[in-house]
């Protein structure tokens, strides 16, 4: 199965933590969870156009919630911290928020 850039990036994390690594030229997404490093750094690179130097990924397990008696879990899901390589220009997703 051949994967798009766009099925391997969902979409990007917006959070006080993200938006204080945007000064290191550190970039946060929520990805597929089947997808790996060399995945998410071509993807990140074909749909905005930059040079990655780094990508680090966590697992993050869901969190539990109830309803009444029933509880259950959220879906696991993967986050991937892309590093742009020095020089490189901003993403333009990106500008406005900071």
């Amino acid at each position: 199965m051949i994967k798009t850039a766009q099925d391997i990036i969902l979409k990007p994390i917006i959070t006080e933590a993200s938006m204080d690594a945007l000064s290191m030229n550190k970039y946060t997404f929520k990805v597929a969870k089947t997808a790996n490093k060399v995945e998410i750094a071509k993807a990140v690179e074909e749909l905005f156009g930059v040079k990655v130097a780094k990508v680090n990924t966590i697992s993050v397990k869901g969190k539990q919630k109830r309803m009444g008696r029933s509880v259950g879990y959220r879906p696991d899901w993967k986050k991937a911290i892309v590093t742009l390589a020095e020089g490189e220009k901003t993403i333009e997703f990106f500008d406005g928020l900071m």
